[in-house]
């Protein structure tokens, strides 16, 4: 028996990256699956390919996590579509970086917006449903961000520390409920697309250094030696999200190979 079969499962940010590899990966550990993002051809990709790969069910929605309208409507589809809902992974974020004094306000509210309102809202309206069945899992993808200040990243480290808060506050109020909040912490996820098509390049280019450097370096941070993978992540979301985590709740987990210790 796979540890999540047949539960339901929404993902956010699913249609490219972590978020794909963890619809991936619930899937092929029993959950039937949401795909749900803001680029709805991308996440229809995803469920088709989970589809294809895994004898399990998997749709597709388009949603904003800003929009209180369309998460309303995308947890009433998947409760329409499957009955019930185990399992949310609020996996949708942005980033957006700059010196303080230089950071346009709107942008830095864009970053809040997204990463702390978005999880926000999700975790509201699948609350309702999950407090009414008396079970449920919701895991935030947080940042080792969230544990400590972030250099010139001051909107990111501000959403993610926030986004503790609000896991640990849920945590407390939906724990008579049977439902169980917690947050995961990754290290750099230096494989994913956000540092391979920007990040190296724009530090790269910033220290004077090649891109295979700029890598090394942030390797060299590391105790363990090398880089977050959407493996070590998608481990602890199955976890959190089994019954062998049944006992764990309101936890902000590192995933840093050693580089964050609180």
């Amino acid at each position: 028996m796979r540890p999540l079969q047949d539960r339901i499962a929404i993902v956010t940010g699913g249609a490219r990256g972590l978020g794909e590899a963890i619809c991936q990966r619930l899937a092929r550990e029993g959950a039937h699956m949401v795909v749900a993002d803001l680029n709805l051809e991308g996440a229809e990709r995803v469920a088709d390919d989970i589809m294809a790969q895994t004898d399990r069910r998997a749709i597709s929605v388009e949603v904003d996590v800003t929009d209180e309208v369309q998460v309303v409507a995308m947890v009433d589809r998947a409760v329409q579509e499957f009955g019930r809902l185990d399992i949310l992974v609020s996996n949708a974020g942005i980033l957006i970086a700059g010196p303080l004094d230089e950071f346009p306000t709107e942008k830095w509210r864009a970053v809040i917006e997204v990463n702390l309102i978005g999880y926000f809202l999700c975790a509201k309206h699948v609350a309702r449903v999950m407090k009414a069945q008396r079970s449920g899992v919701i895991i935030q993808i947080n940042s080792k961000s969230g544990k400590k200040g972030s250099y010139k990243n001051s909107a990111y480290a501000a959403s993610k520390f926030g986004g503790i808060g609000l896991t640990q506050s849920l945590a407390l109020e939906l724990a008579d409920f049977g439902v169980r909040v917690n947050s995961i912490c990754p290290g750099n996820l230096l494989d994913s697309p956000l540092w391979v098509d920007s990040l190296y390049g724009q530090y790269a280019e910033k220290w004077g250094i090649t891109e295979e450097q700029v890598r090394q370096r942030y390797i060299d941070q590391v105790p363990m030696k090398r880089g977050c993978t959407y493996d070590d992540v998608a481990n602890l979301v199955v976890f959190l999200a089994s019954d062998q985590a049944s006992y764990m709740t309101g936890q902000a987990l590192n995933v840093t190979g050693g580089q964050e210790m609180r």
